[in-house]
């Protein structure tokens, strides 16, 4: 009778909750340490002031193929868990909006950049092109640079620029477009606005994220045979791989954590270094409960600073996903002025931006927290160098954002490095108990 597979999973963030139901659905019998009491790494439900909380907003596309089948396999139903809704970036302030018709691709997209409000033809038309030209080249560039670099090239100009490829830049790389990797850009586009008319879709989560994906995972592995323990820190690896309860071993933690696991184990020393000349950006959410009565023309709106005119880039109506009536999400990605100001004055600039992008004076918030993630992700440069996942050391392996290396740091590129992982070690040849 043969042993079933034992694996050590370091991490409960998406990336380790991934590799684990990957590998307990494969009969293997996975067990996760998770240094913190919440599932759910950077994505996951908090508590402040009484309130359940997401730590930041998140928002999920159609194109996250990885995501959305591993939601179905744990029984999380993204039919009722995430409200689909097409691609629209509405600028109220600027009017700027494009929208983009449940069209077959890509007729959608161009009937979109072609329909877009608030820009001129010309602009419009370099959009399209641009679009075009990266399609006809398969989303392959000569070299990699920063995005500003290219979107210069094509003579990218105006509010579609900034509305659109920048805003779409910061929103999934979380980079400034003058650092940030053209190519990786290049890749998310290619998975979604070049992709079929559903991965355009925006995902807006319907619930907390706790329910969204790291709980019913948990639970999967839970009833397949495998442990989810909480409140368990790893402070280093030597004594997992040596354990003989555990044939593998799979590091899912931030990659600031894992350069400091990974530098005390000599063959792992180059990737530790690797790891540690990373660079990080920040988000920020700040929450603000407003009257109930409050709502906005649509559930995520575009503020100036998606513009570069001020500090807000996006704002969502939470009482339209499913939380509580009248409470926003106004959110802040990568470094900016946003992050120098405490909550009550953020507060008061974000209510300001709110009031001109809407038109109309507003009743003010009754209750703000902001919750800021210092290093929310790697910073998405060019060339940047990514580890794979199989390492030098026989039965450790890596998962987590920064291991995918077509991708930014998203829950898509997490959830698809830890499939990887998994699927990697089934197919090694090391067996159980050895």
């Amino acid at each position: 009778m043969s042993t079933a597979l034992r694996v050590a999973v370091v991490g409960a963030g998406w990336a380790g909750l991934a590799a684990a139901v990957e590998l307990a659905a494969a009969g293997a019998r996975p067990v996760v340490f998770e240094a913190g009491r919440q599932l759910g790494g950077r994505a996951r439900r908090t508590r402040l002031d009484e309130r359940e909380l997401d730590n930041g907003q998140h928002l999920l596309i159609g194109a996250y193929r990885e995501t959305l089948r591993l939601m179905r396999r744990i029984g999380a139903d993204p039919e009722q868990l995430l409200q689909r809704r097409p691609l629209t970036l509405h600028y109220p302030a600027s009017g700027l909006r494009l929208a983009l018709p449940r069209l077959p691709a890509p007729l959608h997209l161009a009937a979109g950049l072609l329909g877009a409000d608030g820009c001129t033809w010309a602009e419009k038309r370099a959009a399209a092109g641009f679009a075009l030209a990266l399609r006809c080249q398969h989303y392959r560039l000569p070299a990699d640079q920063p995005l500003a670099e290219l979107l210069d090239a094509y003579g990218q100009r105006g509010p579609l620029r900034k509305g659109l490829w920048e805003a779409l830049c910061v929103a999934a790389l979380n980079t400034p477009p003058e650092a940030a990797s053209a190519q990786v850009f290049a890749n998310v586009l290619r998975d979604s606005l070049g992709g079929a008319r559903a991965d355009t879709d925006l995902l807006l989560p319907a619930t907390d994220l706790g329910r969204l994906l790291p709980e019913p995972a948990a639970a999967f592995v839970a009833t397949h045979g495998g442990d989810v323990r909480c409140g368990c820190r790893i402070d280093a690896l030597a004594p997992l791989l040596d354990d003989p309860n555990f044939d593998h071993v799979v590091l899912a933690v931030a990659p600031q954590h894992a350069a400091r696991l990974l530098a005390a184990l000599p063959q792992t020393a180059s990737v530790a270094a690797q790891l540690a000349s990373y660079a990080f950006e920040p988000i920020g959410t700040l929450y603000a409960d407003y009257p109930p009565e409050l709502t906005l023309p649509e559930p995520m709106l575009g503020l100036p600073g998606g513009l570069g005119r001020g500090l807000g880039q996006w704002v969502f109506d939470r009482g339209q996903l499913g939380d509580a009536p009248g409470r926003l999400a106004f959110v802040m990605s990568a470094q900016g002025a946003w992050d120098d100001l405490a909550d009550p004055a953020l507060a008061a600039v974000l209510h300001e931006e709110l009031e001109a992008s809407l038109g109309r004076r507003l009743p003010r918030p009754h209750w703000v927290r902001s919750i800021r993630e210092r290093r929310a992700t790697f910073a998405c440069t060019p060339d940047l160098p990514r580890p794979a996942t199989a390492t030098a050391l026989n039965g450790l392996w890596l998962a987590g954002d920064y291991v995918c290396a077509d991708y930014p740091a998203t829950l898509e590129g997490a959830v698809r490095s830890g499939v990887a992982a998994a699927r990697a070690l089934l197919a090694s040849p090391r067996q159980p108990g050895a």
